[in-house]
């Protein structure tokens, strides 16, 4: 992977004066969109429904917030290089401070949906809503380097600083965060504080209350079926394409909330959606018959690359209500078990088609250089062994089994537990199945229940001594390519340290101590290889504990309905940069 960061930053791209627009590069498509076609609707999918139209409550990867928030930021990632490049910002930062304080001017003319000037006010007061912790943002990790807050400062009305406690490889991504306006939440925030945060825009606000800084604003919400966009129309005054024209192309863009992916999967066939992911070879496998016969229009690109998910067991820590699965799940062996017990192959044969690699680490089968630091370091697999998982189990007590054929402590106690994922994905539950089938082989019992995503989500990030799930099947996606371990997920404390999650955030274990400092030691370290050795070390130690099971990491495979024009050139594609932007997006 190329070299992607430095502090004083190539900024050829998009860098202008602030009063003028982001041009988005010729280069960034394959297909330019010469004749200036506008209008037409982006139709895509999802078998999760949403849970809320609030950028501060909301968790889930893809959020209304995080739709609508398309197209802000101050900086962004050019597909070609992987540098980073001034958006809403007008040109490069001030660096000072050894690399802690950044001066930064934003572009002016920028405006919200509803026409308001988009100004320093609206940068801070996200800030400072993210950062409360009775607010309970999903994002409030990310404005924090070891337990110290990064600040942020108004210097006028159109420049901010920012002071960070420490030197960041990733600080230029850190304040990219998408700004939401002050006149709507800084006004109930100082009103109302946290509580009256928590309470705005609901699933039952009116759409016509929404206001946005990006590319997309709600226009209207049926609950289980269907989530339409309109574009910001203000947004196209400050986003231009290489030609001038205003952005983006499309009049709207739609969301349909499917039962599950198989019914996403028959409407892409159908022609009724423009993409959906391809999970494996038997969807890939039905796509190419049905361009090859005709009823299906599409483009098709199999194993463009890795992808840049993970896939994953986590077994619950903080259960003080059953103090001996507490114990039973915070015992190293029995972790290291549960990944012997996982049949990864198998899983990627029968969830996958074959298409895809077992994983065994938190960094993402994409960020290759990042993988062979962590096995150059030393990082084991604990691969799928019966025989070893029997032999860590014995250890453990679990010798005998009942007529049932489930190994039993002393008291005759069945070792078993609960193990839920999101209903609807198919592919995890599959994976599931396979691992519960696998378990029982040895004498395991598990409970395999798929729920429903938003309330498996409540379970994952509760915080207390005693939260309420003994294991959950689930993926991560996002994170950077240039320090590729989540600032929410590795430290302890953070929202997403899955396996430990107490209210006073306190590791449990040395390892997790050691993980916490090599995440801090990598971020502060700018020189890539040296970045990318501590990173190994933090693989190293994050495996030996095995606090969560990674599973198999699936290949990334493009497909889109003809209709669409606009897509990155062949070349530009792949699991992190997706296979179009938006914005460049139009209908043939």
């Amino acid at each position: 992977m190329k070299k992607i960061l430095t502090l004083a930053l190539a900024l050829t791209v998009g860098a202008a004066s602030a009063q003028s627009a982001f041009v988005w590069p010729a280069a960034w498509t394959a297909e330019q969109n010469t004749a200036n076609k506008r209008g037409g609707e982006l139709r895509l999918a999802q078998f999760s429904d949403f849970k809320t139209f609030n950028p501060f409550t909301s968790s889930e990867a893809d959020s209304i917030p995080t739709r609508m928030g398309t197209g802000s930021g101050l900086f962004t990632q050019d597909p070609r290089n992987d540098e980073l490049i001034p958006y809403m910002a007008a040109g490069a930062p001030v660096v000072s401070n050894n690399n802690k304080r950044f001066v930064i001017k934003i572009r002016q003319g920028m405006k919200f949906s509803d026409g308001q000037a988009i100004t320093a006010d609206d940068w801070i007061t996200t800030w400072k809503i993210h950062t409360d912790d009775k607010v309970g943002s999903n994002s409030r990790d990310n404005f924090f380097l070891a337990g110290k807050p990064i600040t942020i400062k108004k210097l006028d009305n159109y420049t901010l600083q920012f002071d960070f406690p420490q030197t960041s490889a990733k600080a230029l991504v850190l304040m990219s965060y998408t700004p939401w306006p002050d006149h709507v939440f800084g006004k109930a925030y100082r009103e109302g504080g946290a509580e009256a945060i928590k309470k705005m825009w609901s699933l039952a606000t009116p759409a016509s209350q929404i206001v946005t800084p990006g590319m997309w604003v709600l226009e209207s919400y049926r609950a289980g079926e269907r989530t339409v966009f309109k574009k910001n129309t203000f947004w196209g005054d400050w986003n231009k394409d290489s030609r001038g024209q205003e952005l983006p192309y499309l009049s709207n863009m739609s969301v349909r909330i499917f039962a599950d992916a198989n019914a996403q999967l028959a409407a892409f066939l159908a022609g009724q959606v423009d993409t959906v992911p391809m999970r494996n070879a038997d969807d890939l496998a039905q796509v190419k018959r049905a361009i090859d016969n005709g009823s299906l229009k599409a483009f098709l690109k199999a194993n463009v690359s890795p992808q840049a998910t993970s896939q994953w067991i986590t077994f619950n820590w903080n259960k003080s209500g059953d103090p001996a699965k507490q114990k039973l799940f915070r015992d190293v062996r029995f972790r290291r078990a549960m990944s012997h017990i996982a049949n990864r192959e198998a899983m990627v044969q029968l969830a996958l088609g074959g298409l895809g690699t077992p994983t065994y680490f938190s960094t993402y089968p994409i960020f290759r250089q990042q993988i062979e630091a962590g096995l150059s370091a030393g990082a084991p697999q604990y691969k799928y062994n019966l025989a070893e998982a029997t032999r860590l189990l014995a250890q453990m007590g679990y010798t005998k089994k009942n007529a049932q054929g489930f190994l039993t402590d002393k008291s005759g106690k069945v070792l078993e537990f609960n193990l839920s994922t999101n209903a609807g994905n198919t592919v995890r539950e599959q994976l599931g199945r396979i691992f519960a089938d696998e378990a029982k082989k040895v004498g395991v019992k598990v409970n395999f229940t798929p729920i429903d995503f938003n309330t498996l989500v409540g379970q994952l990030t509760s915080k207390g001594e005693n939260r309420p799930f003994d294991a959950i099947l689930l993926g991560l996606s996002g994170g950077d390519n240039i320090w590729s371990f989540g600032q929410n997920v590795v430290p302890c404390g953070t929202n997403l340290h899955t396996y430990n999650n107490p209210t006073n955030g306190r590791c449990a274990t040395s390892q997790e101590q050691l993980m916490t400092k090599l995440y801090y030691q990598g971020d502060a370290e700018l020189n890539d290889a040296r970045r990318r050795a501590i990173g190994g070390q933090l693989m190293k130690t994050e495996a030996e504990l095995q606090p969560v099971i990674y599973l198999v990491g699936a290949n990334f495979h493009v497909a889109f309905n003809e209709r669409l024009g606009g897509e990155f050139p062949a070349n530009l594609m792949d699991a992190y940069y997706g296979q179009r932007f938006q914005a460049l997006t139009f209908i043939k």
